[in-house]
């Protein structure tokens, strides 16, 4: 995995109380954009923790480029500062979610190997945050956008824009989580969708929740 932050300081911390966990295999650090796009190209990446803040080549920048080059690497926004337009925005470049640089070591190791398994580092709470600035944005066209899934996929994939978890959805749909698990992987495949932060974004942008839904 690869930290990215200016602050020597604090990336060197994280970079020692990473490599410390078992589940990590191996842990770099950077000081900017252009020194971790330079980093991926010459070695790839399965996760970046990506400052959002930097000189040069910021964060939002860095991110679509890394994903660019490594459409499978997965980066979480570490920022001083709760969600915002330029988390937003680094989002909307690819970024599976995102963590105060406050955030406890245990909850930041755990949080990269959710996010390397597939998941979103991001709670239910900063998720319907997100649906602020999405609603925020201009009118949204009408669409077809759900027609490549299947019904219940349909209703899950609309739980998931709310920033439902996985046990509020099978209590609303009445499923068992496992079910809802399993309609989860299938409506992310089926919209080439990373995560489920990014569904919030898509059934906003493509009219399948409308604001203030």
């Amino acid at each position: 995995m690869l930290i990215v932050d200016d602050q020597e300081l604090f990336r060197e911390a994280i970079a020692l109380t990473l490599g410390r966990d078992p589940r990590i295999a191996s842990v770099v650090a950077v000081p900017g954009g252009a020194e971790a796009i330079e980093h991926v190209r010459a070695h790839g990446v399965d996760v970046v923790l990506m400052d959002i803040r930097m000189p040069g080549i910021d964060g939002i920048a860095a991110t679509r480029e890394v994903l660019r080059m490594r459409p499978g690497a997965r980066v979480i926004v570490l920022t001083t500062f709760d969600l915002d337009e330029y988390v937003y925005e680094a989002i909307r470049a690819g970024a599976s979610g995102f963590l105060t640089k406050d955030v406890a070591p245990a909850e930041l190791a755990d949080a990269v190997i959710a996010v390397a398994a597939g998941n979103s580092a991001m709670s239910e709470s900063a998720t319907r945050a997100l649906l602020g600035f999405v609603r925020g944005g201009a009118p949204i066209a009408a669409s077809e956008a759900l027609d490549v899934l299947s019904a219940r996929e349909q209703d899950i994939a609309r739980a998931l824009a709310t920033g439902a978890s996985n046990e509020q959805i099978a209590q609303r749909l009445f499923l068992s989580e496992n079910t809802v698990k399993t309609h989860v992987k299938a409506v992310l495949a089926k919209l080439g969708l990373p995560d489920r932060v990014h569904v919030v974004i898509w059934a906003y942008e493509n009219g399948v929740l409308r604001p203030g839904a």
